[in-house]
């Protein structure tokens, strides 16, 4: 059977080509469609259909525009309510592309309309699953997301929903189908996903914790729900952006495009209040920077953090970018509903310094010198990595503050004391570092390529032991 994954690495996700007599669909389009209709193009076939597994919360779905550029139809699953044209389809609907059919098996529990599609092949055999955020490899999605826009959903009942579904439709199914998720390792959708973006249900009953055939339904809900971490901020606006629908894809774009002299970017970011966000590499924005600005790298997991640290889809953005990368940067905001992007700074931060602007810095060291610091007395150290990296191991003494809630937690840092902030890599402890200083707090230093660097320092870390073992 013709089925081809188009995996964004960025926000792990999997979209889905197939086609078949000239009769194409695509299942979970991203933001951006033009690589689907071209793809298309290359069989000389029309697409058909777009089907979507459900109202997703961390992108923002391509499935308007893909319709309106192809004439293709948009499916939802059961119990669906968006606020355009769609066909509805019922539980075990089946569709016809080519000569494949896509059976509509409704499945709740990630949201009340989640979706699996069964795909069959010309010869009726029944080929794989399409499951969306139902059944990923190695984990499930969770259940907790859509009761940020309907309180009833409580996500206790969402996993009874997801339990029933996952033991009525989708364990019954053959061994030999292969599993198609949305999501691979890195997304937040759920906990416990593998690097693995496609297995077959047959190994995923062996070896995936949530198909368990002698779970029952309340072990199933403890265990699902146990360290489940809060859900980025952006999730609630993308859900209502998909359901509601957005400003096409064309319009963000030339909006974002507009190039300003450092004069009119400067204008600009004061007049509106926007958020300077320079998208280069973490040791560029070190050496010069506009004050107040926020870094978050392209080359990094870019567009979660953006929706996890500015949160507001709707906030002004202008835009600091490395030539050449202005068209990826404004596509991959708008894969998150960040549409309200203004404009770039013509000729990058190397303009700004030739108009004689006033610029900031930010102090970072390699790890021998942060070593030499702790060796001549305490020093504050503040680890942003996440929870369970700090658990497993950090520096001594170093205190915990997780980048995605470092806003909250602001006068936990130093008002006049030097301190020192790193992470895994030195990404993250940037990202803070712009935070911090556009707060206003400048008295800090950053550790240069972060954990890494420091454990080949020997610097003295401690370990997280096991009660049980003591």
């Amino acid at each position: 059977m013709k089925i081809e994954q188009i995996y964004t690495g960025c926000l792990a996700h999997a979209a889905y080509y197939i086609e078949s007599n000239g009769e194409a669909a695509i299942i979970d389009p991203l933001r951006e469609v033009q690589p689907y209709i071209n793809r298309s193009k290359m069989d000389d076939a029309k697409i058909k259909y777009i089907f979507e597994t459900h109202f997703h919360a961390d992108f923002v779905s391509g499935h308007i525009d893909l319709a309106k550029k192809t004439d293709g139809k948009i499916v939802f699953g059961p119990t669906a309510k968006p606020n355009y044209d769609v066909i509805v389809a019922e539980d075990n609907q089946v569709f016809e592309i080519g000569d494949y059919k896509v059976k509509v098996i409704h499945t709740p529990g990630h949201t009340m309309e989640s979706t699996t599609y069964l795909l069959i092949d010309e010869n009726d055999k029944e080929h794989g699953i399409v499951t969306g955020d139902t059944l990923f490899i190695g984990d499930v999605g969770r259940p907790d997301l859509a009761q940020h826009i309907v309180s009833d959903l409580t996500e206790e009942k969402l996993a009874g929903h997801l339990f029933d579904s996952l033991r009525n439709k989708i364990m019954p199914l053959s061994d030999d189908l292969i599993v198609y998720p949305n999501h691979g390792a890195g997304s937040a959708c759920g906990k416990n996903m593998s690097k693995e973006t496609t297995d077959t249900l047959g190994n995923q009953k062996q070896t995936n914790y949530a198909l368990r055939v002698d779970m029952t339904k309340d072990e199933f809900i403890k265990e699902l729900l146990d360290g489940l971490g809060t859900p980025p901020a952006y999730f609630p606006a993308n859900v209502l952006m998909n359901i509601n629908g957005y400003e096409s894809i064309d319009s963000v774009m030339r909006k974002g495009s507009e190039a300003l002299t450092p004069d009119a970017f400067e204008v600009t970011a004061n007049e509106i209040e926007a958020v300077v966000l320079d998208v280069r590499h973490q040791n560029d924005f070190a050496k010069g920077h506009i004050p107040r600005s926020i870094f978050i790298g392209l080359d990094g997991s870019f567009a979660p953090w953006v929706g996890a640290l500015i949160a507001d889809v709707k906030q002004p953005i202008l835009l600091v970018i490395p030539e050449g990368r202005e068209e990826e940067t404004v596509t991959r905001l708008a894969r998150v509903g960040f549409d309200n992007v203004l404009g770039y700074l013509k000729g990058g931060f190397d303009a700004w310094k030739k108009a004689s602007k006033e610029f900031d810095t930010v102090s970072s060291v390699p790890a021998t010198v942060f070593k030499e610091a702790i060796e001549s007395g305490d020093v504050p150290i503040f680890d942003v990595r996440k929870e369970g990296e700090y658990v497993s191991e950090h520096v001594l003494n170093a205190h915990h503050t997780c980048l995605s809630g470092i806003n909250n937690h602001l006068a936990e840092f130093p008002d006049t004391e030097t301190f020192y902030v790193h992470c895994a890599g030195g990404y993250r402890s940037m990202i803070a570092a712009s935070i911090l200083k556009s707060r206003g707090i400048h008295n800090l230093i950053d550790v240069q390529e972060g954990f890494t660097a420091i454990k080949e320092t020997d610097i003295e870390v401690s370990a997280y032991v096991c009660p049980s073992t003591l």
